[in-house]
């Protein structure tokens, strides 16, 4: 079985908002990601909703988290 090479393989969109949220706070991702769900009364379940539904919304997101990622192997 081949291990793939995609560092968001597998990873389900609610741990990545989770995991955003914990580093970085809804405020930060609202000013880089300017989206409601953000920026007024954030939720994960809306920002989830959104998303899902919003491919270059997602794009953007799984863009921060993959430089969370990065920041974190870093340290």
């Amino acid at each position: 079985m081949q291990k793939s090479n995609d560092p968001l393989h597998g990873v389900k969109l609610a741990t990545i908002i989770d995991e955003l949220v914990d580093f970085y706070g809804w405020e930060y991702m609202g000013n880089t990601v300017n989206i409601r769900c953000f920026t007024h009364r954030p939720t994960v379940k809306s920002s989830l909703h959104f998303l899902r539904r919003t491919p270059w919304a997602r794009t953007k997101v799984e863009q921060m988290y993959l430089q969370l990622l990065q920041e974190k192997a870093k340290e």
